[in-house]
């Protein structure tokens, strides 16, 4: 359950730049960030996630390696989806899990043409009704950075993932000035919207790094349990010249 329940948070979601001070980072610009994953005081491993674009098509995944003493959990995420405006349109998404207990696969097909979104997970099959606020658990990530980076105040999502959908709002507390042992960065605060406090979950992104998220913290009756830091980052320039974004 422990691994299960980290994986599930690196997936659902979602920052000291070389490149030049006039340059716009876009949060949809082709990048490669590495995360490292803590529980408590315990490293469980890292967690890469690769954007990469063809065209107007667009691939998103996460490739996730946690390991607690006996128990591991490897993890392999794809998003594929197109732009419209700034808004992005969802075509496939797939999961593919192995590791102690029952390994498992879950596929998504977004037939947006005609208003439907078709599931598997697991042996379990689902139909739902599409809408635009409906996204996967990777590219509601983009969404949101996009969002931020459009200054738009409505921050809700829906989100499709194990053949349910369920609802995520957003509020920003503020700008901080956030250390970490990859550097320090510029960020601003957001804070997952829950009825209950029991549950809290806070996250750091940078604007100027196309919002790319930072820090994550989840805490449990005010206890940290999860903990998600930047280590590396990467993003492609359109002259297709890789920019190192690490220390």
């Amino acid at each position: 359950m422990l691994i299960r329940f980290l994986s599930v948070c690196i997936a659902s979601i979602s920052f000291i730049a070389t490149a030049s001070a006039n340059e716009v980072i876009s949060a949809i610009t082709p990048q490669t960030a590495t995360y490292e994953v803590d529980y408590g005081s315990i490293n469980l491993g890292e967690a890469t996630y690769k954007l990469t674009r063809d065209g107007n098509h667009f691939t998103y995944t996460l490739d996730s390696k946690l390991s607690l003493l006996i128990l591991s959990d490897d993890r392999q995420l794809k998003s594929e989806f197109t732009l419209d405006g700034d808004h992005l349109k969802p075509q496939r998404f797939t999961q593919n899990r192995q590791g102690t207990g029952r390994d498992f696969s879950e596929q998504t097909a977004f037939a947006t043409a005609q208003g439907k979104v078709y599931t598997r997970y697991k042996d379990e099959r689902g139909e739902y009704d599409y809408s635009l606020n409906l996204f996967d658990p990777l590219m509601a990530q983009l969404q949101f950075r996009l969002d931020m980076q459009a200054d738009k105040k409505d921050l809700h999502f829906k989100i499709i993932k194990e053949n349910e959908v369920d609802e995520y709002k957003f509020k920003v507390i503020g700008k901080e000035r956030l250390t970490i042992d990859s550097g320090t960065y510029d960020t601003v605060k957001i804070e997952v919207i829950r009825k209950s406090k029991k549950r809290q979950t806070f996250f750091w992104m940078a604007p100027k790094l196309g919002y790319l998220p930072i820090r994550l913290t989840h805490y449990e009756k005010g206890s940290k349990q999860l903990d998600i830091k930047l280590l590396s980052y990467q993003y492609q320039q359109p002259q297709q010249t890789a920019v190192s974004l690490q220390q």
